[in-house]
């Protein structure tokens, strides 16, 4: 029985179709299975450089481009263009087998073999050649067929291989962009890993190479199917997932497993669709995030993807996923047993820390207890001074002798017993409490637990979601990037019963940022030594973009009201240009930047609104940069760089009160910029009045 694949660049541009033009491709699509049963007219192209690609008409002005196998029943709809533009796309083009992955690749032969006498001629004498340390058999192994190696032998800059990335397959162009970017034949073939075809591959085999192209071709199970992908067509990350997303979210493992990754690369994602997996084979699942903002974006988006997959039972699957943020899960188990808490303000937990040291008579200060509470006591869940003495200090900074942790651990009893008798409670305590009550349950609620931003938990946080799942095959996934941790400490998983050790994976293909602005964005991190929750260093090496644009626009002004006016006439010129206010972000360090933001853009008559106060619409979204967290825009402005903004000063704790504190405040503020920064798709500004930050040293203009 025929059946219809979709190809994702016909998808893409589906979007950009008028409405009735999608209607009848809608039309004519939904019936294409017993149509073509029953003898639908598929056209022979005259002139096609593969004879293997059809028209089929959509109306008398439109036509479709279907690639119909010799043998099988899968016929693949590559594009939806006007008559001539149809049938001229065809006949420029051939399809292929990749020997590698055994994928479909569909390629612009008409343009490579016009462009290939002048890439000889100036291959002839250039001084060196692009790949010429790369073998035949190495490309040859690595999926390159003889037209692309041909090709590949005339380039002699990186530029040229940019340029052509429409012209040759996907793959064998990522293949090529790897080693250019400096990967060896080895670590181009483990990124291609999850996608190799064991055993060799027919290369006139085009219904098995369909069936292999999950990353590029969905199958339509029916015109409920089809449907559903032609309702939402910007949503591609829904149907097509890289085939090494596509391996992390299918694999199964012993126990816990973790993916990372820089920003852009998918990790969200892969979550999702995991999350989306594990409830489709009727488990139950808690999908779960830092943030409530977070969370709702996850709720929107898993149900999405349960409501477009065509299968009918999006309700049920809905029903084995809660997605709830980790503070708000805490509480609710929390509530169970003990009832709404109560919770200590950040103000009067500071004057129960003056009342203790006063009462004491310490030398320490206020905010050095109360971060050696939270990250000595509470993180390693210390009960008495024998394991206070004991307890590792790791990041701490300031070392302590005997004597002083007596006093410390004095303060700490002092403290506890001042909360117990007000009835206190903090996020921590409630977290560590909820982790000891289901711990104590005979039934966990939960057979998965899929943690995305996991960066950003506390250590009572993942005792919580240990807890929330027996230990077992697949029992936790763990997504995220400790280089954008802007709010929890550095915790190490194995330490709090989560062993991910020889589970881990790493996606390093961003697909959000220019690589421009990826590469800029990542020298904000230079130098830095951060964790990998595992015990070692994370690196954002090898993280990279295929995709090219223009450099960040940096500039520094003399006065806020000259840097203001700049954003302003920068906006405004990104709309001119084609961009939708709704497609544009500002970023700054702080609520009261953002508010004389959005003031500015609105006197100038640009339609602007704060992430504070909730959608409005088309407009600018201007927040702050821990609201930026989760979002991506077209274009993004960063505003207030300056050195007396970032690092915030109040966000620092002085480095003579507790050195460890202040250190890992600095890296929070660093990464607070990074984070920031990696929003922007397209086009990044940042600026910055008087001097700028100590963060941008390193990345600015010599």
């Amino acid at each position: 029985m025929p059946q219809l694949a979709i190809d994702k660049d016909f998808l893409q541009e589906f979007a950009k179709l008028d409405k009735p033009v999608q209607n009848r491709v809608s039309e004519v699509f939904a019936k294409f299975e017993r149509a073509t049963h029953t003898g639908l007219h598929l056209e022979k192209i005259t002139g096609a450089r593969d004879d293997r690609f059809r028209t089929i008409r959509i109306d008398q002005f439109w036509r479709g481009v279907v690639l119909a196998p010799a043998s099988g029943d899968s016929y693949t709809l590559l594009r939806v263009l006007p008559h001539d533009d149809a049938y001229d796309w065809a006949r420029r083009r051939r399809a292929s087998v990749n020997t590698a992955t055994g994928g479909i690749e569909i390629r612009d032969v008409a343009a490579l073999d016009a462009s290939m006498p002048h890439m000889k001629r100036m291959a002839a004498s250039a001084p060196t050649l692009l790949f010429e340390h790369v073998g035949d058999a190495d490309l040859h192994r690595l999926g390159v067929d003889e037209q692309t190696l041909t090709f590949a032998r005339t380039l002699t800059d990186p530029f040229q291989l940019e340029a052509a990335k429409g012209l040759l397959p996907p793959v064998q162009w990522e293949v090529l962009y790897g080693l250019a970017a400096g990967l060896s034949p080895e670590q181009v073939w483990d990124e291609l890993g999850a996608t190799i075809v064991e055993g060799s591959v027919d290369p006139d085999d085009l219904d098995a190479a369909v069936r292999r192209s999950s990353d590029r071709v969905l199958l339509v199970e029916g015109p409920d199917e089809l449907m559903a992908a032609l309702a939402h067509p910007f949503d591609l990350w829904r149907i097509y997932l890289h085939p090494v997303q596509r391996a992390v979210v299918e694999a199964s493992h012993r126990g816990p497993a973790r993916v990372s990754g820089g920003p852009g690369t998918g990790k969200t994602v892969v979550a999702i669709h995991r999350a989306h997996r594990l409830a489709r084979a009727g488990r139950r699942v808690l999908l779960t995030t830092f943030t409530s903002t977070l969370a709702e974006e996850l709720r929107a988006s898993v149900g999405l993807l349960a409501e477009t997959d065509g299968r009918g039972d999006a309700e049920e699957v809905l029903g084995r996923i809660r997605v709830e943020h980790v503070d708000r899960f805490a509480h609710r188990v929390f509530r169970e047993e003990h009832g709404q808490p109560e919770l200590l303000s950040p103000q009067r937990e500071r004057r129960l820390w003056e009342r203790v040291v006063a009462d004491l008579g310490l030398d320490l200060s206020p905010a050095f207890l109360s971060e050696e509470w939270r990250q000595v006591v509470l993180a390693r869940r210390v009960v008495s001074a024998e394991e206070y003495l004991a307890a590792k200090r790791t990041g701490r900074g300031r070392g302590l002798g005997a004597a002083h942790k007596a006093r410390v651990w004095q303060a700490v009893t002092v403290f506890r017993e001042l909360l117990a008798e007000a009835g206190l409670w903090t996020h921590e305590t409630v977290a560590e409490e909820a982790a000891r009550l289901l711990a104590a349950r005979e039934a966990r609620p939960f057979d998965h637990v899929v943690v995305d931003e996991a960066q950003d938990l506390h250590p009572g946080q993942w005792r919580l979601l240990r807890a929330a799942v027996a230990e077992g095959r697949d029992d936790l996934f763990v997504a995220g990037d400790t280089h954008q941790r802007i709010y929890g400490p550095q915790v190490s998983l194995a330490e709090v019963g989560i062993n991910i050790r020889g589970r881990s994976s790493k996606l390093r293909i961003n697909y959000r940022t220019t690589a421009q602005i990826l590469g800029w964005s990542l020298g904000l991190m230079h130098g830095q030594s951060v964790d990998d929750m595992d015990g070692g260093l994370d690196s954002v090496a090898g993280c990279r973009s295929e995709m090219r644009g223009e450099e960040p626009v940096l500039r520094g002004w003399a006065t806020w009201e000259k840097e203001l006016a700049r954003l302003v006439a920068t906006v405004r010129a990104w709309v001119e240009a084609g961009v939708l206010p709704a497609e544009i972000g500002v970023a700054a360090r702080s609520n009261r930047v953002v508010d004389q933001a959005v003031l500015a853009l609105e006197e100038a008559g640009l339609p602007a609104w704060s992430l504070a106060d909730g959608s409005v619409g088309d407009a600018v979204s201007v927040g702050t940069m821990h609201r930026m967290k989760g979002l991506e825009f077209r274009c993004l402005a960063v505003v207030g760089a300056g050195g007396g903004q970032l690092p915030a000063p109040r966000s620092l704790t002085p480095e003579d009160e507790d050195p460890g504190a202040h250190a890992r405040d600095l890296l929070r503020e660093r990464s607070l910029l990074f984070v920031a920064c990696t929003r922007a798709r397209e086009r990044l500004s940042v600026s910055w009045h008087r001097e700028p930050s100590p963060f941008l040293e390193a990345v600015l203009p010599s």
